[in-house]
């Protein structure tokens, strides 16, 4: 089965498009070339020496990770560190290097969905949706064209409203136009004024899709000028965003509920804050650093908050509002590669998909 890096990594971005990574992230292709034939793939949670080692070894030349390998800018490339020694090794090898990160987590059925799914949470939900990703589309057409045309902006992935789509906002009116010697008009005579009955039709859609949304919106539509509008939106995407909520189906005292968390997320210790003494049954989460989303879970009345990289003073935030759970950054993402395979193996079944042997949690406890 020949398959192209591109084709993986596009198929990837359909599910995670790269708009959706934080502004200081550095997600996809890091190294290696679209149009090189893939001949494997490993996936891992991070890319370390070891793990171009193992992409060597298993015939690999892509490896997909969760966190990038460069996040920051490199102005020399000498292996004076373990990210240049890594990149010197999958260049020199010919792997190309993926990262799937803040792009995938702010995904609902993303990272934070896995390790909810681990707890079967259910009525999950976006913690803190983001704000300015959708954007609204106005154009004219004449009535008879209309169906047609919506029909073809829904199918490039515009008008989806939660759990609806087709969604359109449609409004009767008359359009206006004098076609000059040089137009070929689909209506009217040219040099005269023409009048038309048309439909204002409006309708949102994901920044992403913009391109291909225009693009569907100009070879569906009947006029040799096509009129329309885009207008930035400042809503709440509910389906997109960090953190998740989620409801346990059956409230668990704080130890009982403890120690589900360290069977499920493998956990050596769990740091937390001081017991409430009271039941566990919404929970709030966040896989990796996310103690910016305290707040958040305290605002949604959450019962206890599960997330890593919290420092010393901000177990105090806690403030005997909700319990928070620390149970480490690589622990609360480690279920991402399980997920990241599972995609990829029901788009390409056929292809040479492995998933890492090697743990590269730098963290240990003794």
């Amino acid at each position: 089965m020949s398959i192209l890096i591109g084709e993986i990594t596009s198929f990837l971005e359909e599910i995670a498009p790269l708009n959706l990574q934080e502004h200081y992230d550095n997600c996809g292709l890091i190294t290696g070339s679209k149009s090189t034939l893939a001949t494997g793939v490993l996936i891992s949670l991070d890319v370390t020496e070891n793990i171009v080692d193992e992409a060597i070894s298993n015939k690999c030349n892509l490896v997909i990770s969760h966190h990038p390998l460069v996040f920051s800018g490199i102005k020399k490339l000498n292996g004076k560190n373990w990210v240049e020694r890594t990149l010197i090794k999958a260049i020199k090898n010919d792997i190309a290097v993926y990262a799937l990160h803040t792009n995938f987590d702010n995904l609902l059925e993303g990272v934070n969905g896995m390790m909810a799914q681990k707890i079967d949470l259910s009525n999950i939900q976006v913690l803190l949706p983001k704000k300015d990703i959708l954007k609204k589309l106005v154009c004219f057409a004449p009535a008879s064209n209309a169906l047609e045309l919506r029909k073809a902006l829904f199918d490039a992935g515009a008008g989806n409203i939660g759990n609806y789509d087709n969604c359109s906002f449609n409004t009767e009116g008359i359009g206006t136009f004098k076609a000059n010697e040089n137009a070929n008009p689909y209506v009217g005579k040219k040099g005269l004024i023409h009048s038309e009955p048309e439909i204002k039709i409006e309708t949102i859609f994901p920044s992403w899709k913009e391109h291909n949304i225009i693009a569907a919106l100009l070879k569906s539509h009947p006029y040799e000028e096509v009129a329309y509008d885009i207008f930035p939106l400042h809503n709440t995407w509910n389906k997109i965003g960090a953190g998740l909520l989620g409801e346990l189906k059956e409230p668990l005292g704080e130890n009982e509920f403890l120690a589900l968390i360290k069977e499920k997320f493998n956990c050596d210790c769990i740091r937390h804050t001081q017991f409430l003494g009271r039941k566990i049954k919404k929970v709030a989460l966040c896989g990796g650093s996310g103690s910016f989303l305290l707040q958040d879970a305290i605002a949604h009345n959450a019962d206890v908050f599960i997330t890593a990289d919290f420092k010393y003073h901000q177990f105090f935030d806690a403030d005997n509002q909700i319990l928070v759970l620390d149970v480490g950054h690589y622990e609360s993402e480690q279920f991402t590669v399980e997920l990241i395979f599972q995609k990829l193996q029901k788009k390409f079944s056929n292809f040479a998909l492995c998933l890492s042997k090697n743990s590269t949690n730098p963290v240990y406890y003794y």
